[in-house]
């Protein structure tokens, strides 16, 4: 099982659980934790092979991950800590694993929370993409991690959050990483599908307005499906929870409790 940890609240019987992106941890949900355990019972988690959950030996053998392997392992700790409901926090890649868990398991999902969300692919992103299958398994991983974080998060109020993913994807694994980037092949029918069918789960996409990347998409997104909203964050990149943590907190806390 991969590690996690609970914050109980004494009175509250809601539930919010935080997912990481790839390559981070749940450490990068700090200026989070202290704020919202005021008001909810919060689940923090490790995705596998990041922050504390190692590979272990079973997992040493496997070629590949997939979305579903990922999230099943959500569930198994939602399950194991008899959470039957959650409101989940996503950043980044995190966004494509919660999307995923409210479609394999919509009655376990309250809401959703998308910070940075990845709901598709541009051109350039694609290329990226591209370019990281080819050199994968040549290049050092962390010039890739490096040069990826760069493009994605290209100015200089961003560089927090650069450094900060930097730092925590220095403690994965090469092997890890590549397995991690293998997801890339699968991702675009899943996003393909997510934006096409809207899941009518309670869904706040908070974005940087400097997030070019992925910014667009999720404009159409919150304008077409019914219980979306889009709350663009000013003077901000990708990784709005690190870059705005005030205004990250104070909207998605009025989100749950405005349900």
């Amino acid at each position: 099982m991969i590690n996690y940890a609970t914050y109980p609240h004494k009175d509250s019987t809601q539930w919010v659980t935080f997912v990481h992106g790839a390559g981070g941890s749940s450490s990068i949900w700090f200026k989070q934790v202290r704020e919202f355990k005021k008001h909810f019972n919060v689940l923090l988690l490790d995705l596998r092979g990041h922050g504390k959950s190692k590979p272990v030996l079973k997992d040493a053998f496997k070629t590949k991950y997939t979305f579903d392997a990922i999230t099943n392992d959500i569930v198994e700790v939602i399950d194991k800590e008899n959470i039957e409901k959650s409101h989940f926090v996503g950043i980044s890649l995190g966004t494509i694993l919660i999307r995923n868990l409210a479609e394999r398991f919509p009655n376990r999902v309250q809401s959703m929370i998308m910070g940075g969300a990845i709901m598709k692919l541009n051109l350039r992103s694609q290329v990226l993409m591209k370019l990281g299958v080819i050199f994968k398994s040549v290049v050092p991983y962390m010039f890739l991690y490096k040069f990826f974080a760069f493009i994605i998060m290209p100015r200089k109020n961003h560089k927090n959050s650069r450094l900060l993913f930097v730092r925590e994807a220095k403690k994965l694994y090469q092997k890890e990483f590549i397995r991690w980037f293998r997801l890339t092949s699968e991702i675009n029918p899943l996003l393909r599908f997510f934006r096409a069918k809207d899941i009518k789960i309670p869904t706040l996409y908070v974005m940087g307005e400097e997030d070019y990347l992925f910014l667009p998409s999720i404009k159409k997104i919150a304008a077409t499906h019914a219980l979306s909203n889009l709350f663009i964050v000013h003077n901000s990149g990708h990784v709005v929870n690190v870059e705005q943590p005030e205004v990250f907190n104070l909207q998605s806390i009025n989100f749950i409790n405005g349900l």
